[in-house]
């Protein structure tokens, strides 16, 4: 085999896959792991493609092009900053490192800065898709200079997922746009995922459906506008019987969440930006809550677990307006905040082109996303999803069902922080007047923060709150 052109150090799931890909397209492709097992797996896979590996780092080296083009899909963090520094002795001026994995961005930011100083590039890719994406079609989100997405951009479009022959990949910004917005789209994953189960919970709880049940329900949904993946793969989960027990698998699975670290990064970064992402921020709480089983089982032992009520529940019309309502709210958090990035840091997004490559290969997908690139290429500079005319038309038609579905699961003594998250987002940006003028006065009183006035102009002070608090009917100091 000839001199490869792109390298892969990290043949893990995501890393084996996504070099066997980039060998399936005739790009002859590298690949490097400590463990030869992994080694041989991919030789063993890769039977009859223009795949090979390295069994150390120079060898591994000496079979790519200059100037060389090398992926990093190892775990984020320490590991991804040893595996740089374990390459750089060995590596040429205009070489180019490809950090493909959840990378936080400020550590991108660096990564840029550290290796520019030695001439050798640096790109922060999102992938998206898990191991199907990787190997068969990924939504991928690359940021850096122009000139290196040019160099591999063959490359990401021959393996990126295809809807309508559009390739899922396009160029996302500068620096470290594209784990900026990767970030983003697990954020908006969170959030959408908290939805999904609070509306499985309900129709289990208050409706008492098994767990079949509610996967025909949401099957029949994927039909609708909800059409996406994870409404999918929420119908296909809950339809799984364990062989062991001949009960539903989902029933025997611990209510106890995971995370990466992802979701609470979106909300940092949505804190520092002075953006609202509730729901987002909602389903990292949730995820935290589920891990406290200590506590929840104290709490649960004094106040109780049953529900609260037992009046009819809200038919499954109002509760699939709900949850679109909730879907609709969610992919606005999500792109207001890419909006306020792209303004802060520079990045450039193009929030239309993030929609397009968001419709196939990655968790979100949906058929959402083909109205988001339309609404984002008609109005670049949408301030929110939910003033356009065709998302603020179908919010018209769900949200009463999002505001019964929040108001049953209160009255059923079921949480649902993501979908009370959602209904109460959109009810603050509808609110003609919202209680932050209480809040304001309070502030002068006891900080001299000053306020606005809506009857004049200026900025003012009141040095003396407590005169006539008495004769309004308050008790003074």
């Amino acid at each position: 085999m000839d001199k490869a052109n792109f390298g892969m150090i990290g043949l893990g799931t995501m890393g084996r896959n996504f070099l066997l890909n980039v060998a399936e397209h005739g790009i002859a492709g590298v690949g490097y792991d400590l463990d030869a097992g992994k080694r041989e797996l991919l030789l063993t896979e890769g039977a009859g493609m223009p795949v090979d590996v390295g069994k150390d780092i120079p060898e591994f080296l000496s079979k790519l092009q200059s100037p060389r083009n090398i992926m990093l899909l190892v775990p984020a963090g320490k590991i991804v900053d040893a595996v740089i520094a374990d390459l750089t002795p060995h590596l040429s001026a205009d070489d180019l490192i490809i950090d493909g994995g959840n990378s936080h961005f400020t550590d991108t930011d660096r990564r840029i800065a550290e290796l520019s100083a030695k001439q050798i590039g640096f790109m922060g890719i999102g992938i998206s898709g898990g191991e199907e994406g990787a190997r068969h079609g990924a939504s991928i989100m690359p940021g850096g200079t122009r000139a290196h997405y040019d160099r591999i951009e063959d490359i990401l479009k021959a393996v990126s997922a295809k809807v309508d022959g559009e390739p899922c990949v396009a160029y996302m910004g500068t620096g470290s746009a594209g784990h900026f917005v990767k970030m983003v789209h697990n954020g908006i994953e969170y959030g959408l995922m908290e939805i999904i189960s609070e509306t499985y919970d309900y129709f289990r709880r208050a409706k008492g459906l098994s767990a079949s049940e509610i996967a025909e329900v949401f099957a029949k949904w994927n039909t609708t506008e909800l059409n996406s993946f994870l409404i999918e793969i929420t119908a296909i989960v809950l339809s799984k019987v364990d062989p062991g027990t001949g009960k539903f698998l989902v029933d025997e699975v611990l209510d106890e969440a995971g995370q990466k670290g992802t979701g609470k990064w979106t909300s940092q970064a949505a804190l520092d930006l002075g953006i609202p992402i509730p729901t987002i921020d909602s389903a990292v709480s949730m995820r935290q809550i589920s891990a406290l089983r200590s506590v929840r089982d104290a709490v649960g032992g004094v106040f109780g677990k049953d529900l609260t009520d037992t009046s009819s529940p809200i038919e499954e019309t109002e509760m699939h307006h709900a949850l679109t309502a909730a879907f609709i709210i969610t992919y606005a958090q999500g792109m207001s905040l890419l909006q306020a990035a792209s303004n802060e840091m520079s990045y450039g997004f193009d929030l239309a082109a993030i929609s397009k490559i968001w419709r196939g290969g990655c968790i979100i997908r949906s058929a959402m996303l083909e109205e988001m690139r339309r609404a984002f290429t008609e109005t670049p500079s949408l301030a929110n999803l939910m003033v356009d005319a065709r998302f603020s038309e179908m919010l018209k038609r769900s949200g009463g069902g999002l505001r019964k579905m929040v108001s049953a699961c209160l009255r059923h003594g079921i949480p649902a922080l993501g979908l009370s998250s959602a209904s109460n987002y959109y009810d603050a940006f509808r609110a003609e007047k919202l209680p932050a003028n209480l809040i304001q006065a309070q502030r002068d009183y006891f900080g001299a923060h000053t306020y606005k006035r809506i009857d004049k102009e200026g900025i003012f002070h009141s040095p003396d709150w407590d005169v006539n608090a008495k004769d309004a009917g308050g008790s003074g100091r």
